[in-house]
Parts: structure tokens; sequence; C-alpha cells
């Protein structure tokens, strides 16, 4: 299904993040789920070709300024931004435990990105999408839209689709951005019968559909028509179906977490990149387990470019 196409489009929203350490004073950086995969992708795949944008709606304020430029020294492209007068982007706050584990507290009701389908971007974003050979999106993407907003989604998606793009999607869910479990799956399972490969996590599963494991979970998303599915379970091993044939790869063990933020997203990442460059998915998994365990012995989203493991792509 992955041939050698080499270019990739995440869809969702970035916010100004505020991390709290609970031992004094915040600190201030930009992230979002689908922002988080998209650089990481980029910085593993800046050796193998491979192209990655991201596209979103901001503000004309200097936090969407300083994203924007952030944003272009990671190598992300920026031209499907859609930049929106008057408006801000969305603010979330982080507070972690002795654990590791974290909590999530957002300011995004009035947030651009909700509006990214009723810019004059929208009408030009499926042509401009498709030469991509992947896009990328999350439960999060959908859950920031209206109900026209996911309906122009979805058509970008299938035509999308129909022009030979693979599409990537994690259901992530997150209770507060839906109005009740049960609307949340109905538009999930919807998006899910247009996704090529599919990247929840277990207890985000469990949580939205009741699942009682990896192969429940896999089952469940097989039956939509999804052929690719890879279950992600924390510190135990993530279950892939690929081919009809399911296996497990265990992921590489961290002794103290510093932080858990975006080890699913950074998983992600190391996953399509592998398979954007002709990786199996055992493998891919492999590389995706790898990124997560750099990234959750650091603070925040988005971890030093310094601190990146050193994992060539073929």
């Amino acid at each position: 299904m992955i041939g050698d196409g080499r270019k990739f489009a995440a869809i969702g929203e970035c916010m100004i993040e505020l991390s709290d350490p609970r031992d004094g004073g915040m600190t201030l950086a930009f992230g979002g789920d689908t922002l988080n995969t998209s650089v990481y992708l980029a910085r593993l795949g800046a050796g193998a070709g491979i192209a990655v944008d991201y596209v979103t709606a901001l503000g004309d304020d200097p936090y969407s300024d300083q994203m924007i430029g952030a944003w272009r020294r990671e190598g992300l492209g920026t031209g499907h931004v859609a930049r929106l007068p008057g408006r801000l982007p969305g603010l979330y706050a982080i507070r972690t435990d002795t654990a590791g584990e974290r909590s999530f507290y957002y300011w995004r009701s009035a947030a651009a990105a909700r509006d990214l389908f009723k810019s004059a971007e929208a009408d030009r974003l499926a042509d401009r999408l498709r030469d991509h050979d992947m896009l990328y999106l999350s439960g999060i993407t959908l859950s920031i839209l209206d109900g026209d907003g996911r309906a122009a989604l979805t058509d970008l998606v299938r035509r999308a689709r129909g022009d030979g793009a693979v599409i990537a999607f994690d259901s992530n869910y997150r209770p507060r951005g839906w109005p009740e479990p049960a609307e949340a799956r109905a538009v999930m399972d919807e998006m899910l019968r247009h996704v090529d490969i599919a990247l929840p996590t277990l207890d985000d599963e469990q949580a939205l559909s009741g699942v009682a494991d990896t192969a429940a979970c896999i089952d469940r998303i097989a039956a939509l028509g999804v052929p690719e599915i890879v279950v992600k379970d924390g510190p135990r091993a993530c279950a892939i179906r690929h081919d009809g044939r399911r296996t497990e790869v265990m992921p590489t063990a961290v002794a103290t977490p510093v932080d858990t933020t975006a080890a699913g997203d950074s998983f992600n990442a190391g996953y399509l990149a592998t398979r954007l460059t002709g990786g199996d998915p055992e493998t891919a998994a492999r590389t995706g387990h790898r990124l997560a365990a750099e990234v959750i012995r650091h603070r925040g989203a988005i971890i030093p470019a310094a601190a990146m493991p050193d994992m060539p792509l073929t």
C-alpha cells in the first residue's frame, strides 16, 4: 500500500502550550497532537526526502506569527495555513504529576482552527493537497469542527484517497471535546470508513467504545474496513493488524518517564515516517516506540532537536 511517495500533510490545530511543572513558573511553547506528529516526522524524514506540510488556521496575532516561524525552522511547509484576521490560536496548560502523567486544561472555544473549513483556503485545499502521498488527522481535528466542517473534511479525505493518498487517523479521544461519547464514536466511525492506517490508543478506545482489549479494538476498527491498524497500549506491546495478519511489538523500556505528553504523537511520527519510506509495520512500530521512549524522558510536547535519537530512515 505504501509506495515511494514521500509527501505528507497533517490537518489539525496547534495551540499555545503552557507547561506547569508545579515547582514555580510556567513555560510557553506550542503544541497540538497533529502538530507534534508533524514536527517529529519532519525531523525523522529530513534526510529521507519526506516533505511535511501542516494544514490549519491561525490568527494575525504575534503568537500566530511565532508559530509560523517555529514551524518553518522545523522544516514544515506552511503554505496551507489560513490566517484569519482578528482571531487567535487556542491555549492549553499541562500539569504533570510525580509519575509523569499529565492533566490538560483548555481555552479554545474561539480558536481560529475551528473555522479552517469556513475560510477562503478551504475551497482550495482539496486541489492543493492532491499531490500528497499521505494525509493525517485525528479525533481532535474532528472535535473542533462543526457539522459542516466535518462534512467538508470528510469530502477532502475521500477525494484525496481517490487520488491515491494514504489516509492515517488517530482517534485520540478527549471527552471534553465532545458533547457525549456516542457522538464522538459516530463521527470517528464515519471517518474510519475512509482510512487506510488507524493508530488508536487502547485507553481512548475503551472510553469511546468499551472494547475490552487490543484484540477487540482491532476487531471493531477492522469491521469498518480499515486495512492497517496499530493499537498503542502505553508501556505494553502495541498490537498490529496488516494484510490480515496480527502481531505485537514491545516498546522500548523507560525506567522513569518525566512527561508522557506527545508519547502517542511521536510514536505515530516514527510509524508513519517508516511506512512512507517503505518499512514494514513491525519495523515502523519499533521506530515509533524508540522515538516515544526518548520523548517521555523530557518535559513538554516537543523535545529539543538535539535530543532526537539517531534513527536514519531508508
